[in-house]
C-alpha cells in the first residue's frame, strides 16, 4: 500500500513540475486574476460581493456564440460581447446597485443572487439548456512550439492580456483623478462624499471597468470552452470568489494575487491528476482553501501593500 501511494505521489509530482503543465496553469491563473480584479474592484468601492459576475461573463460568451452562428467577423463578435456586457453592467448599477447602496451588505448580496439567477433563467429560456457554440476564435486554441513546448496561442494571449489590463488599471487608480476618487471612496465612502467625491460617478466607473474585464474574460474562456450554456463560467466564478477570500478581499492587489493563485493551483491539479480522477479536482481545490483559511483567515496576502490602498 505504501509503495502504491509513493508511486502515485511520485507520478503526481512529476506531472506537476512538467513545463507544459506549468505554462497552462499560469495561463489559467492569468484569466482567474482578471476575474478577481473585477470582483475585487466592485467590492473595494461598493463593499459588494457581486455573485452575478459570472452571469456577465456568460452573457458576453453568448454574444460571441450569436455572432459566430451568423458568421460575423471575429472583431465584430468581440465588439458585440463588450457592448452586451457593458450594457448589462450599467443597467445593473443603475437599477439595483445604486438604489440599494445605502442598504445593508446582506440586502445587496441577496440582490446579486437574484440578478444571477434572473440572467441564468433568461439565457435558459432564450438559448435552451444545450446553449450555443462559439467557433470564430477557435484558431487561438491551436498550439505553437516555443522552446520545445506546444503552447496554445490562447495561453500566451491570456498572460499578455492580464499583464496589460492590470498595468492599465494600476495606472488609472494611481495617476488619474477618478482613480483617486475611487480609492478615497474605498477607504471611507461617507467622508469621501463630504469632500466632494461624486459617489454615483465612482460607482458607475467601477462597475463599468469590472464589466470590461468580464468581457475580456468571456472572450478568453470562450476560446477554451466553445460550448456556451446558461451555467457557463459559474464554476469558475465560485472558484475565483474563493481565491479572492484566500488572497484577502480588503485590497485589490491581495484579491488579484488570490485569484491568480487559485487559478494556478486549479491548472496545476488539473494537469497533474490522472484523467480518471479529474472529477475530484473541486474537492482537492476547496480542501486546500479550507486549510489556508484555517491558518490565515484574513487571507494569505492581506498585508500586501502596493501602489493602491484598499482598491
Amino acid at each position: 500500500m505504501s509503495v502504491f501511494l509513493a508511486s502515485g505521489l511520485s507520478d503526481f509530482v512529476s506531472d506537476a513540475v512538467d513545463p507544459q503543465v506549468q505554462v497552462d496553469a499560469i495561463g489559467l491563473g492569468a484569466i482567474y486574476a482578471l476575474m478577481a480584479v473585477g470582483i475585487g474592484l466592485v467590492f473595494g468601492v461598493l463593499r459588494l460581493v457581486n455573485f452575478a459576475y459570472g452571469q456577465l461573463i456568460m452573457a458576453g460568451a453568448f454574444a460571441l456564440a450569436f455572432a459566430s452562428d451568423r458568421d460575423w467577423p471575429a472583431g465584430l463578435g468581440i465588439a458585440l460581447c463588450f457592448a452586451v456586457v457593458l450594457a448589462l453592467s450599467l443597467a445593473m448599477e443603475r437599477v439595483v446597485f445604486r438604489p440599494l447602496r445605502t442598504q445593508s451588505a446582506a440586502v445587496m448580496l441577496i440582490a446579486t443572487f437574484a440578478i444571477a439567477f434572473l440572467l441564468q433563467s433568461i439565457a435558459l429560456l432564450w438559448f435552451g439548456p444545450l446553449g450555443k457554440t462559439a467557433t470564430s476564435l477557435a484558431q487561438l486554441n491551436r498550439p505553437v512550439e516555443i522552446g520545445g513546448l506546444d503552447i496554445r496561442k490562447i495561453t500566451i494571449v491570456a498572460i499578455v492580456t492580464a499583464v496589460v489590463c492590470l498595468a492599465l488599471l494600476v495606472a488609472l487608480l494611481s495617476r488619474t483623478s477618478i482613480g483617486l476618487h475611487m480609492r478615497a471612496a474605498a477607504i471611507d465612502s461617507q467622508t469621501a462624499r463630504m469632500l466632494g467625491v461624486r459617489a454615483n460617478a465612482v460607482s458607475t466607473v467601477s462597475v463599468l471597468i469590472a464589466g470590461m474585464l468580464a468581457a475580456v474574460v468571456a472572450v478568453l474562456l470562450t476560446v477554451q470552452i466553445p460550448t456556451v450554456t446558461p451555467t457557463f463560467a459559474l464554476q469558475e466564478t465560485i472558484i475565483v470568489l474563493a481565491g479572492v477570500v484566500v488572497g484577502g478581499m480588503t485590497r485589490l492587489v491581495s484579491a488579484t494575487l488570490g485569484g491568480f493563485l487559485i487559478g494556478y493551483a486549479s491548472g496545476l491539479l488539473g494537469g497533474a491528476l490522472p484523467s480518471s480522477q479529474s472529477q475530484y479536482l473541486p474537492s482537492f481545490l476547496f480542501g486546500l482553501v479550507i486549510l489556508v483559511l484555517l491558518v490565515r483567515p484574513d487571507g494569505l496576502f492581506s498585508r500586501t501593500r502596493g501602489l493602491v490602498e484598499r482598491v
